[in-house]
Formats: C-alpha cells, structure tokens, sequence
C-alpha cells in the first residue's frame, strides 16, 4: 500500500505562494488518481484539485480556478499543489490522497497552510 507525506506548508501574506509537495512510498504513484484536499477548521473537508495518472485529466474546484496547478512527476513519486494569490480564506490543513478503484482511500498527515498578515 502506498503513504503519503505532504510537505510545504505554513504562514504566507495574503498574495503569496506556496508549494505544496506530497510524496509517496511504498508503491509507484504512476497509476493513482491523485487530489488535494482541504479542510478548515469548523469546516467539512473539500476537494480542492484532482489529477489523473497521465496528468491529462484535471479538475479544480471553482475557489482556487487560476490561482492552483496541480501536477505530478512519476518519477519522482510525487504531486504538487502550486498555490498563487493566496486569500485568507485558503487558510486550512490541506491533504493530498490516493484513489484506487474510483474511491479516495489513502490519505496524507496533513500540511497546515496560513494565510494572514
């Protein structure tokens, strides 16, 4: 089964950017449908991007459209979260997870992004 480790998160100013990367091990990340996934506190957790295994297929969810870039490199095993012009309501605990068989059901700790001045 594969694990996943997000890193590249913390406090930006509003306006700001910040790369998120998540990394797995254990097995090639090449065939997963990969996501981001965000959830703040008092909030229910929301998809936030979504990336096929050839990267051809990608879906945003309509907050961060022009502003996040989801993208993967298989080789390296690992998915990125591009974030530009970041807003404070961005602040949350962003996931990254592994779908198999349609269904999302490997999750990442965690990485904990701020967005404040």
């Amino acid at each position: 089964q594969v694990q996943l480790v997000e890193s590249g998160g913390g406090l930006v100013q509003p306006g700001g950017s910040l790369r998120l990367s998540c990394l797995a091990s254990g097995r090639a990340l090449s065939t997963y449908r990969m996501g981001w996934f965000r959830q703040a506190p008092g909030k229910e957790r929301e998809s936030v991007a979504a990336i096929n295994w050839s990267g051809y297929m990608i879906y945003y969810a309509e907050s961060v459209k022009g502003r996040f870039t989801i993208s993967r490199d298989n080789a390296k095993n690992t998915v990125y979260l591009q974030m530009n012009s970041l807003k404070p309501e961005d602040t949350a605990v962003y996931y990254c997870a592994a779908a198999e068989n349609g269904k999302y059901n490997t999750w990442g700790q965690g990485t904990q992004v701020t967005v404040s001045s």
